[in-house]
């Protein structure tokens, strides 16, 4: 798969400047811990996975962890930790504006950080019958407090709770959090595909 070339060189220049953090996103914290889900375990697929924080999480919990980021900065350091912990991860370099996504194929598919509206349907088809999703990212509301700022990078009022509609809605939240000391505008959802 050809990968942009622009996007790829942008990603890794931001993952050498930027030492990640183990601990996973908030959200998901919430979702496994606090809320007490029972998640059958399987495969799972990390969008835009960055250095890996909750494909870790999740290989921990007993996954089957496929995780894709297009910068290869962000993966070398990603398998660096998942080897310290011996942690199998599947870490693919891929362009998720050119993917194709099997369908049925995973029980959990996260996506942190990141809205590519176009992707979303074929995360839906992605997710076998009785899977979950959990997504969260940037709120357009975000643009007044920081980066980013570029309203096709930022989810509308609802517009995540529209996306997941013919999902079965489980939990749902929208507005300002913390994930470690950082604070953001936010919309998360993590639903289960009935059909």
């Amino acid at each position: 798969m050809i990968l942009g070339l622009d996007d790829q060189a942008r990603w890794d220049k931001q993952h050498a400047d930027a030492r990640g953090t183990d601990a996973p996103a908030s959200f998901l914290r919430q979702v496994f811990e606090t809320d007490d889900w029972q998640l059958l375990r399987g495969r799972a697929l990390d969008i835009a996975c960055g250095q890996g924080r909750n494909s870790l999480y999740l290989a921990e919990r007993g996954f089957e962890v496929v995780a894709m980021d297009i910068s290869a900065v962000a993966l070398d350091e990603a398998r660096k930790r998942a080897e310290l912990k011996r942690l199998r991860i599947d870490w693919r370099q891929t362009d998720l504006e050119a993917v194709r996504l099997d369908e049925a194929a995973y029980d959990l598919i996260v996506n942190f950080k990141y809205l590519q509206r176009s992707l979303i349907p074929h995360i839906k088809r992605a997710i076998k019958s009785g899977g979950h999703v959990v997504f969260e990212t940037y709120l357009i509301d975000q643009k007044e407090h920081g980066h980013p700022k570029n309203p096709d990078y930022l989810l509308r009022h609802n517009e995540l709770l529209e996306h997941f509609r013919d999902f079965r809605v489980l939990y749902y939240r929208e507005g300002k959090f913390h994930d470690g000391s950082e604070a953001s505008c936010r919309a998360g959802v993590f639903a289960q595909r009935i059909a």
